[in-house]
Parts: C-alpha cells; structure tokens; sequence
C-alpha cells in the first residue's frame, strides 16, 4: 500500500511530468517473474526516477544497519520508509555479499519480484563507469533470474533559481535480458562470477556509452587510487580479452 501512494502519488508526477523524465525499451522487462535489473549510478536521483517510470514494482536491497534505525530520529525514519515501500535488506557484516546474507533479496525473486541493483557499489565519482562487484551476478545465479542492464542518464540534480534541487529531463535505457542459465548453480565459483559481472557491465556500457575504468569506483572516492591511475585503467570494455569459462557434463572445465 505505501509502495503504490510513495509512487503513484509523490514520485511518478513529479519524474514524469516535473522531472520530464523518459523511458526507452521498457518492453524488456520481464512482464511477469523474477529478474534482477543492473544500472549504472550517477546520482541519487537513480534511485527513485528508474521505479517511478515502471509498471512493475521494483525492490532494491539496502544496507541491513539502515532497518536498525538506530541513531536517532533521521534513522528512525528512514528504517520505518524503507520496511514501509518493501525494500530488503542486505547483510554485508562479513565483507563480500554471502549467499548468507541475500537470503531477503533472494525471497523476493523467488517471488516473481524485480530486484533493482547497482554493480559498482557506489555512485561514479566522475561519470564513468568502474568495475562491477560480484554480488548481483551471485544474486541472478543463485535465483535463477535473467539479469536486465539499464542506463540512467541526466539524473544528476541541479539548483533552480530559488534554490531548489530539480532533475532535468532523466532518460533511462532498458537493454534486451541477459541470460546466465547455463551458470546456474555455480554462484560460488569466483571465475564465474567475474565473468559474468563482467558481461553485466559490458551490457550496461554497451547502452549507457560511458567510458569504463578496470578499477572500484570506491576506490577512486576513498583515495587509494589517484585519477592518474585511474585513466591508466581504462579499458574499451570490461573483461577485455575474457574468455567465457567453458562447462562442461561434469561441470566448469
């Protein structure tokens, strides 16, 4: 019920008819079933404009600590609005996202339900796009679900005369659903999963047009990688020169 009047009421008039917002190629979303959508992250605004202009209701895992709403009354509200729209949440205590730990997200596709994902973690520091982290290849493998790259552009907010952040004509790019089913079950092996990130990146590039740097996008943010060093990443694609890993009657060969 909240999920439908935060989205119905608050968010799709503002995106569509403030924001000006588009949509291309959503006839790619699965109508019916379980299926994992991977975008690119400029800015925040990805997070509410891409739901807004779908049919479907789309879930996106957040961080566990966020359902705790611990820290005072902001945390409060932000754990009551995420539990409140239906939005899961992903234990990375451990580090690395665990089948452990997807058990939330995993449900939710199991379900039939979309689950939305950003593969680099965090938002591009500088437009580009970085390395995928394996989590939402784990994700697809382990539920069986096709994986549908999308492309968000202009979602970046900018100050109007009075002040006030707008989005100035957001346009997002559904691309055709990836399937991985002859990788199915092997969510634990890491060739796997890389070559499959990798794919998942390449499909989002391949929409998105972006530049893309070998490195985490983290990384670039925290300080541990000097923008020379990151332009000295960069690759025309990702997973340049990867080779599919070959399965074989007896498995991964």
């Amino acid at each position: 019920m909240w999920y439908a009047f935060f989205k119905n009421v608050l968010f799709r008039p503002v995106v569509r008819f403030g924001f000006k917002a588009r949509i291309e190629g959503e006839e790619n979303i699965p109508a019916t079933g379980g299926a994992l959508l991977a975008s690119n992250h400029l800015a925040a605004g990805d997070t509410f404009v891409l739901p807004a202009m779908m049919e479907r209701t789309l879930t996106f895992p957040a961080k566990a600590e966020l359902f705790a709403g611990k820290g005072g009354l902001g945390a409060k509200i932000v754990a009551w609005f995420l539990k409140a729209i239906g939005q899961v949440p992903l234990d990375r205590s451990g580090g690395r996202v665990s089948l452990a730990g997807l058990g939330p997200v995993l449900e939710v596709l199991d379900h039939g339900g979309l689950v939305g994902i950003y593969p680099e973690g965090t938002r591009s520091p500088d437009g580009r796009l970085y390395k995928g982290h394996t989590g939402g290849a784990r994700m697809a493998l382990a539920a069986g679900v096709p994986v549908v790259p999308v492309a968000m552009f202009d979602t970046q907010a900018v100050r109007t005369r009075i002040g006030i952040p707008w989005i100035r004509r957001p346009r997002i790019v559904v691309g055709k659903p990836l399937d991985f089913s002859a990788y199915a079950g092997l969510f634990d092996d890491h060739r796997v999963l890389r070559w499959v990130t990798d794919e998942i990146m390449a499909a989002i590039q391949d929409l998105s047009g972006q530049t893309y740097v070998d490195a985490y996008g983290t990384s670039v943010k925290g300080g541990s990688l000097s923008a020379a060093e990151a332009d000295a990443r960069i690759l025309p694609r990702p997973g340049s020169g990867t080779q599919p890993p070959a399965v074989g009657a007896g498995g991964l060969s």
